[in-house]
């Protein structure tokens, strides 16, 4: 059994569970997963019984416990260093690092109104203020880190690291809500490559597997 245990919510909807889960794939690290699924009677006590903070996903490594998304994602680039979960260059980690918080802390309109559900086809839903901007922000970000960075492999920094992971739920919101159709050649092609990794796949087939629905999620 793993001593890395990943606490995390329903796969068609949880984009933050999402990101540490396919960071430890791409590392190929042994990890034991518990999914707790969402909006149950049972969920509040099952997250409590992890982290105090009410949420998911939570990470376990023996006497820590890491919280949030992002800090798990820095826990796991120290505890695995030869991942490669950062880049080696110090200017492209930078960027990496800056290009992650940025999603951690920004993209609200598109988050609350595209709504992850890799089950669903919602195109033209959520088209509401705000969206259009971050979806230009965002393909201006991607194009702008494969011109700088993106030699030597399809991701944005080249090889596949945490800015990846941050970004491939919203890979997975282009493809629901029809966006990818409006991105540029470079744009689609970054969405394909990380929608056809085979953990993502997994996810994909574990999501479509699961018996919970999330009406919210199902009309957004």
């Amino acid at each position: 059994m793993s001593d890395l245990v990943l606490v995390i919510a329903n796969k068609a909807y949880s984009s933050w569970s999402m990101r540490p889960w396919l960071a430890l794939k791409m590392a190929e690290a042994p990890f034991e997963e518990i999914v707790i699924p969402l909006r149950q009677e049972t969920t509040a006590a099952a997250i409590a019984g992890h982290s105090p903070a009410g949420k998911v996903p939570v990470l376990h490594h023996g006497t820590t416990t890491v919280w949030d998304s992002l800090a798990i994602l820095e826990y796991l680039a120290e505890h695995l260093p030869f991942a490669g979960l950062w880049p080696a260059d110090r200017q492209a980690r930078a960027v990496a690092r800056a290009v992650s918080a940025e999603m951690h802390s920004g993209f609200g309109a598109l988050r609350s109104n595209m709504p992850m559900n890799v089950r669903a086809t919602l195109h033209g839903r959520g088209r509401a203020a705000g969206v259009d901007a971050d979806i230009a922000r965002i393909g201006a970000l991607w194009t702008d880190c494969r011109a700088r960075f993106g030699d030597g492999g399809p991701f944005l920094f080249g090889r596949f690291c945490n800015a990846d992971a941050m970004y491939a739920p919203v890979a997975t919101r282009f493809r629901t809500y029809g966006i990818e159709a409006e991105l540029d050649d470079a744009g689609r092609a970054y969405v394909a490559t990380l929608l056809e990794l085979p953990p993502v796949r997994e996810w994909y087939a574990a999501a479509h597997a699961e018996p919970w629905v999330i009406a919210d999620y199902e009309a957004a």
